[in-house]
């Protein structure tokens, strides 16, 4: 599996992927769209990390880094939208990607990476253990805007 930064023609199929998240349904690439994906591609610190095989997106991540001014103004990080196609699931490609995104937050400073998962499913939650999340340090509060 060859791991990368998401490229701008990568849109169609980053959406795709996205269907397995959740169960989304797939966007439009209408003109807001591509404007939003524009602003990501050139948004510096917004990462999205793909997992490719045979030309397939098959497993992604995003990495937010995030600037501030506690911690001796050392950023931190956040990972959001992890997903493996599922014909592609255990074999290790979640893992992978998540450690390129741990990279790109160590490159960048950042003192610590945060992860929330909407998941209960033991397998799901040991599998962020096993990828050297931990549960016990904080607590998550989500207040849903929409």
């Amino acid at each position: 599996m060859l791991i990368r930064k998401i490229e701008y023609t990568d849109l169609p199929n980053i959406l795709d992927i996205y269907t397995h998240l959740h169960d989304n349904a797939i966007s439009d690439i209408d003109r807001d769209t591509l404007t939003l994906w524009h602003k990501i591609i050139n948004d510096p610190n917004h990462h999205i990390i793909v997992g490719v095989i045979d030309s397939t997106i098959v497993a992604t991540c995003v990495l937010m880094i995030v600037p501030n001014l506690t911690n001796n103004k050392k950023p931190y990080a956040l990972v959001e939208n992890v997903v493996t196609l599922p014909a592609y699931r255990n074999n290790g490609y979640a893992t992978k990607i998540l450690d390129y995104a741990k990279n790109i937050a160590i490159d960048n400073k950042c003192y610590k990476i945060m992860l929330m998962t909407g998941s209960k499913k033991d397998t799901t939650l040991n599998f962020y253990e096993q990828a050297g999340y931990n549960r016990n340090d904080k607590t998550a509060f989500i207040q849903w805007l929409v």
